[in-house]
């Protein structure tokens, strides 16, 4: 999956002719991506040419689609069409697909009609913002990994040049779908960041790829768990980074993103060896819930209100109805929500992260972005604080301008917030350094377990 070819064969010869309507093809290109979208094969053919209707296999082109959506989370956004002349005085649009953790863009070529002559997908231009810029003077990286059972996962430890000590060190575990280390999203690498700005404070940090990116296809059609998507591989990294003679053993840290905060209270549950959980964006409902409030207004956004949304917005509430009522006797052989098998959401059912972090006894820091569109301020960093405004081991801080990669939000926030280059702010990387040398200090969060004090539990950054 990781190397999954974008490009199908679907261009064909294209013989001179009258060049088509440019709205006509745009039209056309739209309807095409809506069918793909919402897998709908019959439709999807309607805008073929004659030769194209011989040469593309609809189902094929539905299973790229659904293998777009496995590899880099939902579509976000269906973006603005731009047009140009192709080959043979026929139209070609372009189109970007924005989905989670990715961009690509569909080009399609049209005949005179409009219909479809051509259809393929190529990854969208590199810009000059995305081009990595260099470590900074007394940052350093190494390369490592960390193994699986299915092989090695490529993993980075960023550290401070100058080290004539044992360190502090974060492991940085990644939100949802097949991310690589840097936790990439459009031209932003928030965890990269995150390590740049730790290591130039002497906090040390590992990341690595996720099993699913690394070795996605291997995976495709298994009966996969959300251990093996990020348990067990945060585990496996936590030993590493334990037994790396530069590293102060007394003082790993987990951080967790997103599907990672979600799931750091489980991971932190499953070792003794954390001195302290660092939660970012982290959901306090049932995760299907909240991807049921995402897509729902997804749809809401973008389609009409037909009874075409109403199908989709009614089979997106079955597909949850089926999740929260699994049988593990007579689990569905199909995927589920996301495309993801029955067992994966079986192995989230039982799993509560409050009550989980609540029984855990390591000092907690609890961030939020305020204009999150994921991850809501109000229904789970709400709830994060009631659990935990009053307990002298937590500290919840949000940030009323920030977005789920603790980036600058757009106003109102949304997807192009993803596309628009940025850092994760200086503000939140200063918290969960304090919050560290906290830790290290005479009036860290470890005494404040003792003598009950802790002040300013809760916090609102600006």
């Amino acid at each position: 999956m990781r190397h999954l070819l974008l490009c199908l064969p679907f261009l064909l010869p294209w013989i001179a002719q009258a060049a088509p309507s440019t709205d006509d093809c745009a039209a056309h290109s739209q309807a095409l991506l809506d069918a793909l979208h919402r897998g709908d094969a019959q439709t999807l053919t309607t805008h073929f040419n004659p030769a194209m209707h011989q040469a593309a296999d609809p189902a094929r082109l539905i299973n790229t689609w659904q293998r777009f959506t496995d590899q880099w989370g939902v579509l976000q956004e269906i973006g603005h069409a731009q047009s140009k002349p192709g080959l043979a005085a026929r139209t070609v649009v372009i189109t970007p697909l924005h989905f989670a953790q990715k961009t690509i863009d569909a080009v399609v070529a049209c005949d005179a009609d409009g219909s479809v002559a051509g259809l393929h997908f190529v990854p969208e231009a590199t810009s000059a913002a995305t081009t990595m810029t260099p470590l900074p003077p007394g940052v350093s990286q190494q390369s490592l990994q960390v193994p699986t059972p299915l092989g090695p996962l490529p993993a980075t430890l960023t550290f401070p040049s100058a080290i004539h000590e044992r360190v502090p060190a974060v492991l940085l575990v990644a939100g949802s779908g097949p991310s690589d280390g840097d936790e990439t999203i459009g031209p932003n690498k928030p965890f990269r960041d995150l390590a740049i700005k730790l290591a130039q404070a002497e906090i040390a940090s590992l990341r690595y790829d996720k099993r699913t990116l690394t070795y996605g296809a291997r995976m495709a059609g298994q009966n996969m768990t959300i251990d093996q998507e990020v348990t067990d591989d945060a585990l496996t990294a936590l030993k590493l980074l334990h037994g790396l003679p530069t590293i102060d053993p007394q003082h790993v840290y987990l951080l967790g993103h997103s599907l990672g905060a979600m799931l750091a209270p489980k991971i932190a549950q499953k070792t003794n060896d954390l001195a302290g959980v660092i939660l970012m964006a982290a959901p306090a409902r049932p995760l299907q819930r909240l991807l049921l409030e995402q897509l729902t207004r997804k749809i809401e956004m973008h389609t009409p209100a037909t009874a075409e949304r109403q199908h989709q917005l009614d089979a997106l509430q079955a597909q949850v109805a089926v999740i929260d009522q699994l049988d593990p006797q007579h689990l569905p052989k199909t995927p589920l929500l996301l495309h993801l098998p029955a067992s994966y959401w079986l192995s989230l059912r039982d799993y509560d992260p409050m009550a989980t972090a609540q029984a855990l006894k390591v000092p907690m820091l609890v961030l939020q972005g305020d204009r999150d569109v994921q991850v809501s301020a109000q229904r789970d960093f709400g709830r994060w604080r009631q659990a935990f405004v009053s307990n002298p081991r937590v500290r919840l801080i949000d940030y009323p301008t920030l977005s789920h990669l603790f980036m600058p939000a757009g106003d109102p926030p949304g997807p192009a917030d993803y596309r628009r280059p940025a850092h994760v702010a200086d503000k939140v990387i200063g918290d969960i350094v304090q919050w560290i040398d906290d830790q290290l200090t005479d009036t860290s969060c470890g005494r404040c377990l003792t003598t009950g004090e802790m002040p300013h539990p809760v916090t609102h950054a600006g």
